[in-house]
């Protein structure tokens, strides 16, 4: 069987209500229980930040949870060694996270720093072995605005 480096968190038929489906997302928090704010969207491939609430600006929406989490379960033991955050930049309405962790099934954790922009947070990672990340810790912007929100999520790497 031939690897392929790719991105791995790429899933444009997971759904909310089917846990079968890998890589498959999930959070403890979507903004009001819409569509346009679930979890899903973060690994629809779509990369257009620079809106939000309809077609193609869809997000994950926190509803201003101050604890809120997703993870990316990939279903299987993969190797990865690069993570490229796309956080909304509906700017002024959007604020943005200044600091982050990342979790990994093993047992590891990293913190990364991003800022204000409309480009993606493009982390190179130690390579590792893991079935699943998890993005939280959030720890947003002193900025106006309540409203940080991801737009895509890309782990990089290969299949074992």
């Amino acid at each position: 069987m031939r690897k392929t480096y790719r991105n791995l968190a790429l899933n444009v038929n997971n759904q909310s209500c089917s846990t079968t489906c890998y890589p498959h997302v999930s959070a403890n928090v979507e903004t009001r229980g819409e569509a346009v704010f679930a979890a899903v969207n973060v690994v629809d491939g779509v990369t257009a930040n620079e809106g939000h609430w309809k077609w193609p600006f869809q997000s994950w929406g926190i509803n201003r949870r101050e604890d809120a989490a997703i993870k990316i379960d990939f279903g299987r033991e993969v190797e990865i060694d690069r993570i490229i955050l796309y956080t909304r930049a509906d700017f002024p309405h959007d604020s943005w996270w200044e600091q982050a962790t990342i979790r990994y099934s093993d047992g590891s954790t990293e913190k990364i720093s991003m800022k204000k922009s409309i480009l993606p947070h493009e982390f190179m990672i130690e390579k590792r072995k893991v079935s699943w990340i998890e993005l939280c810790d959030l720890i947003k912007a002193d900025d106006p605005s309540p409203f940080p929100a991801l737009t895509q999520i890309e782990v990089y790497g290969n299949d074992l």
